[in-house]
């Protein structure tokens, strides 16, 4: 082997080195880069998994009433309608 392909052979190493231990190790646990001074503690077990099939529970709340819906629709539809009239006066007088 000739001098260059032999190192261009151990940067390959190297850098491959290099690539497999960044995928092992985390950057806060690195001494250089470490944790800042006023972080919080780590916890000594890792936690749990989130409690996925926990449902919350039932709602004391009733649905709302038909026609308590249709007023508050009809409100915002009152006031988009005007918010629409307002923009179209607005870019007319420019």
């Amino acid at each position: 082997m000739d001098r260059q392909t032999r190192m261009l052979a151990l940067a390959a190493l190297f850098m491959s080195t290099l690539a497999l231990a960044g995928c092992a190790t985390s950057i806060a646990d690195m001494p250089l880069a470490g944790t800042p001074a006023d972080a919080p503690e780590r916890p000594k077990e890792a936690g749990s998994y989130l409690p996925v099939n926990d449902l919350p529970p039932d709602r004391e709340d009733t649905t709302m009433d038909p026609t308590q819906r249709a007023k508050i629709q009809a409100e915002l539809i009152a006031a988009r309608d005007r918010q629409a009239a307002a923009m179209a006066k607005e870019a007319a007088g420019k």
